[in-house]
């Protein structure tokens, strides 16, 4: 750190600054302060003026030195989730959240006009879309990261290292918040604000030098300084990090690493220093309960769909939903735990363009049609138009494994009891119908070349064996009954008290009862001998060559089924990996089983 630029900078704010003064914002003794004044005088940089020995001048020399410190703009990094704060998150980033009616990001930006810095690129990803506006209200400019939903910050400064490389750069982050603004037309030095911990703390700590450099960076300590706000990057930095950042993003099992990390590993490497900021002073809000301890509107207010419905259906203040976390997001939809009168309650929220996919209205009936059964999680709340659900949370409750044979019994007896029970409702679920439906969804997605194989080399051909299958099950005409569908272990919980909840009824409707089997297997990535497995536990017997042909056929189509569902999903953005190449296998192979079966 630049001691004398830093003499420079703080004239140049204030030419009528004390040396006792200077000496507070260098954190150096008083006749430290007063030899760096005389440096700076020798050097030409500033000079007293004849008036008043306490009015400085800053001289050419000195504005040149500065000059090589001008601040050359800011990176924001916004393209992160922010789970701990669901369900806010759900619809707006957490950086464009309002703290006592400012928005976290613009009251960054306004600060960072005010030191004269204008040149602001945003890092987005997750909802980029809500960002937008600021292009025009504050001339910003957007950088989409692609790699937002499986990568962390290391990948997001890769992807902004070309407005790094050669730049005086502010590296922020959307979602903090100053109190004063401590951003500068002139930076000396590369730092990295920190606050003291008195305690415990699980943060990234520092140890630093008697001038200021870090030495050292590690997760958690005890009375120590901690990594706590905006960071500045000279270029001298970011000539020497970024091409060892590089290296790590091109390192396999890189992918969650915060770009801290490289400096956790390596801080010997580097130039950067410490910036101590008191305690009031930066604020990372870690999840909704601390912001509601720091802005009191979100105590009965956070203009949030979710919590104003959870709010209204318990009839109790925002205040009264605690110990929200967000559950792990399904296929379809995202859904947050919340407590209220020291009971816990999940609410589940449709994801994006799931009202094509799903209708509630069809869902609820389902659920009303097996209430007597009590089979399903209890519901506490449903809207058969939004399809927003609030249903009871089991403590200590577990999913099935694919794997325990006695599991799988259990949850064998669970569809029996469904299947036996002989409900019914007004809706089937029809494969042909559903197939067709994913493969319009997906053709009008892809283009015309990728819509006519819909990304497979054979589609026409497999398409073909779908349809075969299909008309052989409709010239069988076997009875129906009310089936789950979606009979993927998860689904399956086991509570405390040796009993099983069936949950999820998104797909449910008028079927053959064993297609629950058949998508039991494919969800759970059974092979020959475990479906055969699977089949004998559900039926108590060996299967007839009809039953085999339904199951095996079920289990094709529904392969089929799921990865246009998938390959629609990934259009609209969402990635499942290689879900769509399982899938798609078990289409062809248990096509050529259920053959042999007829």
């Amino acid at each position: 750190m630049d001691r004398l630029g830093l003499v420079c900078r703080c004239i140049w704010e204030n030419p009528e600054i004390t040396q006792r003064d200077l000496a507070s914002k260098l954190e150096v003794s008083l006749g430290t302060a007063n030899n760096l004044v005389k440096e700076c005088i020798a050097k030409d940089y500033i000079a007293l003026s004849s008036d008043n020995k306490y009015n400085y001048l800053l001289l050419d020399k000195g504005k040149e030195l500065l000059e090589s410190y001008k601040v050359d703009g800011a990176v924001i990094i916004a393209a992160g989730f922010g789970s701990r704060f669901v369900p806010l998150t759900y619809e707006m980033p957490k950086g464009l959240l309002d703290v006592f009616g400012e928005r976290m990001i613009e009251r960054q930006i306004k600060q960072l006009h005010e030191v004269g810095i204008y040149n602001i690129t945003i890092v987005v990803g997750y909802l980029k879309e809500k960002f937008e506006y600021l292009i025009d209200k504050y001339d910003v400019k957007l950088l989409y990261n692609n790699e937002y939903s499986h990568k962390n910050t290391l990948a997001t400064i890769w992807h902004a290292r070309e407005i790094l490389k050669g730049r005086n750069m502010y590296v922020l982050s959307s979602d903090n918040w100053m109190r004063n603004n401590m951003y500068h037309t002139y930076e000396c030095g590369a730092w990295y604000s920190a606050t003291y911990s008195d305690g415990d703390t699980s943060e990234w700590c520092l140890n630093f030098n008697k001038k200021g450099r870090i030495t050292e960076v590690y997760v958690g300590g005890h009375d120590c300084w901690f990594m706590y706000g905006p960071v500045f990057w000279s270029k001298e930095f970011s000539e020497q990090f970024l091409p060892v950042l590089e290296e790590y993003y091109n390192e396999p099992g890189t992918e969650q690493f915060y770009w801290e990390q490289v400096l956790l590993e390596q801080p010997d490497k580097f130039e950067m220093y410490v910036n101590k900021q008191p305690d009031y002073q930066v604020y990372e809000f870690e999840n909704l309960e601390e912001l509601r301890l720091f802005d009191p509107k979100y105590q009965t207010r956070s203009d949030n769909a979710a919590m104003e419905l959870v709010a209204k259906v318990f009839q109790v203040p925002e205040s009264a939903i605690t110990e929200i976390r967000c559950l792990k997001a399904g296929m379809t939809n995202k859904s947050f735990l919340f407590c209220v009168n020291q009971k816990h309650y999940i609410c589940r929220i449709p994801g994006p363009g799931t009202e094509l996919l799903i209708n509630r209205k069809q869902e609820k009936c389902v659920y009303d049609a097996v209430k007597e059964l009590n089979l399903t999680e209890h519901i506490v709340y449903f809207d058969g138009e939004t399809g927003y659900k609030i249903s009871e949370y089991y403590e200590g409750a577990i999913n099935s494994d694919p794997r325990d044979w006695e599991e799988v019994a259990s949850c064998m007896k669970a569809l029996h009891l469904l299947h036996d029970a002989a409900l019914r409702v007004d809706h089937r679920f029809d494969i042909r119908e559903r197939i067709i439906f994913y493969e319009r969804l997906c053709k009008s997605q892809l283009s015309h070349e990728s819509g006519e194989t819909l990304l497979f080399e054979d589609y026409k051909m497999v398409r073909a064996w779908m349809d075969q299958l299909m008309d052989e099950l409709d010239r069988l005409n076997r009875p129906e009954t009310l089936s789950h569908i979606d009979s993927v272990a998860d689904n399956f919980l086991f509570l405390p008290d040796g009993s099983i909840r069936l949950i999820d009824w998104e797909y449910s409707g008028m079927c053959d009862p064993l297609i629950d089997v058949a998508m039991c297997a494919i969800y759970s990535y059974y092979d020959e001998k475990e479906t055969e497995q699977l089949i004998q536990v559900y039926l108590g017997r060996a299967a007839t060559d009809e039953e085999h042909f339904v199951i095996y056929s079920y289990m094709a189509l529904g392969g089929f089924l799921w990865t246009l569902w998938a390959i629609y999903k990934g259009t609209v953005g969402e990635e499942f990996g290689e879900y769509t190449i399982i899938m798609y296998r078990y289409a062809k192979k248990y096509y050529r089983k259920a053959m042999l079966k007829l």
